[in-house]
């Protein structure tokens, strides 16, 4: 089937080229309003400062990869059990497993950025900055680090992060706009029946030299 045939097949089946893929469309848009819940992230940034009590603080002053080891093991507390457990305590939440938590750290800085997504906006920004304050005191503790200092602490979004509904919207347009392709090729393959003089050349073999006019009305 060349290109022209396809749109002439196409245009014959108009009606269902457009409609199913705005079908799809439709429904894929009040599907995601009733059944995909609003999502909101935070972020927070912290910088890790090196305790200057020990011998060691001026060697992880001065040497970048001894600075970024240390900003690792924090980024790493981040996202232990202890860190979070404290955190849903403080917060009067069984645990965290309902956010998702992600931990980023440079690799040429003491920066770490933190980031929470979940359902409420405001429960996401508390458990951002329970985190933080917690690493901190925790990494005092165990690693002998000085503090870890909040430099943007979170704040509750105003607006949702996801789904991104026009995104599923568009993929479902594109979607039932192929099955509407798919469908009409597929009607046409099965379609075995002679209409015209060309299918009667490609069915036999043989050219038609002749035609017979329909009589309508006459004797």
């Amino acid at each position: 089937m060349t290109l022209l045939e396809l749109l002439t097949l196409l245009r014959k089946h108009l009606r269902l080229v457009v409609t199913l893929p705005v079908a799809c469309a439709i429904i894929m848009a009040f599907g995601s309003l009733l059944f995909m819940h609003n999502t909101y992230t935070v972020s927070t940034s912290m910088y890790v400062l090196a305790s200057s009590t020990t011998d060691s603080s001026s060697a992880l002053s001065s040497d970048l990869s001894a600075s970024q080891m240390l900003t690792n093991d924090v980024a790493t507390l981040l996202e232990s059990d202890r860190v979070t457990a404290d955190t849903a305590k403080q917060l009067g939440l069984e645990d965290l497993n309902a956010f998702d938590i992600s931990v980023e750290s440079e690799s040429t800085t003491r920066v770490i950025t933190l980031s929470v997504t979940g359902d409420n906006a405001e429960d996401v920004a508390a458990v951002a900055n329970g985190l933080a304050a917690n690493v901190s005191a925790v990494a005092r503790e165990v690693m002998n680090v000085e503090s870890v200092n909040v430099i943007d602490e979170a704040v509750t979004p105003t607006a949702p992060s996801g789904p991104n509904r026009m995104l599923y919207v568009a993929v479902a347009f594109m979607a039932g706009l192929f099955a509407a392709v798919a469908i009409v090729v597929l009607m046409d393959i099965l379609d075995t029946r002679v209409r015209d003089a060309e299918d009667i050349e490609q069915l036999l073999g043989v050219p038609v030299i002749g035609r017979i006019p329909e009589m309508k009305g006459g004797r």
